[in-house]
């Protein structure tokens, strides 16, 4: 493939494309969303869904290009269409204060609830009222990293292609199933049906993580339903759960914050599976 010519106005048509997808109605009319930075975009580009590339367009400043030769080559292996592009029209794309020089626009990715249930998931995270697509994007990283087999975004939570939520997951967007726009009382219901226990997470829980723990009730599949920032699960929502757990607070903060917390539940729950499955427990003597 030859070296594409550089876009050098900002109103250029793609680059008028991309830039409207920072606003929602356009990412759903389209069904495309943006990807900042090298991590996020070397993942889309190696990604595949449906039997499709995710990556469809790529804009790489000349210098991003030299830097990145290897995430340029996995787009233009995905059939990706390739722009060199001035600062000034990587700037008008990205939604950041400071643009890493490259930006790839990707088909969206979510999977069907029912798809997520027929895998017999072990460990899933489902956001329920959350609204920050920063602190969505960073549980979502934290369930990637603690193993997890799928994400669930209710209808009540933020917009999973939302720049903020794709930033924040560093590129863990595209490494397991997430299903979007599920009613809460659904998303319990059929994971409960598939044999999944629901855990809520909450700060006023009457249960305790390491009363739990200790117990050995956490080594079966699990979904941890986490809530709103400031205000947490409503209390038809808590209802819904088989258990309503509280992260201890053995220092003296006031509390933890969401991706904090929801970090130690799932690598709790991890732990409790890995244990279970015959990994060494944490309690036995050597």
């Amino acid at each position: 493939m030859g070296t594409p010519a550089e876009l050098i106005s900002p109103r250029s048509p793609r680059v008028a494309a991309a830039k409207r997808l920072a606003r929602r109605n356009f990412r759903t009319k389209e069904r495309r969303f943006i990807a900042e930075g090298p991590q996020a975009v070397r993942e889309a580009a190696l990604h595949r869904a449906d039997g499709e590339a995710t990556l469809i367009e790529l804009f790489a400043t000349a210098e991003a290009a030299g830097r990145y030769a290897d995430i340029m080559a996995a787009a233009e292996a995905a059939g990706a269409r390739i722009h060199l592009a001035t600062d000034e029209v990587l700037a008008e794309i990205s939604q950041t204060v400071t643009p890493q020089g490259i930006v790839g626009v990707c088909r969206f990715l979510d999977s069907p609830f029912d798809a997520i249930l027929t895998a017999r998931p072990r460990l899933v995270a489902v956001l329920a009222h959350v609204r920050d697509p920063g602190n969505a994007g960073t549980v979502l990283r934290c369930a990637d990293a603690a193993g997890a087999d799928a994400v669930v975004l209710t209808d009540a939570s933020v917009d999973l292609y939302n720049p903020k939520s794709v930033r924040a997951s560093v590129g863990s967007l595209f490494h397991l199933p997430v299903a979007i726009g599920v009613p809460v009382e659904d998303a319990v219901a059929g994971l409960k049906a598939a044999g999944v226990r629901i855990l809520a997470a909450d700060g006023a829980g009457e249960d305790d993580l390491d009363t739990e723990l200790d117990a050995g009730t956490m080594g079966g599949p699990s979904a941890w339903v986490f809530g709103n920032e400031a205000w947490g699960l409503p209390e038809e929502t808590r209802a819904l759960a088989d258990a309503v757990v509280r992260v201890p607070i053995h220092g003296r903060a006031e509390s933890l914050n969401l991706a904090t917390a929801a970090a130690v539940c799932l690598y709790a729950s991890a732990r409790a599976q890995r244990a279970s499955g015959g990994c060494r427990s944490v309690t036995s003597s050597e």
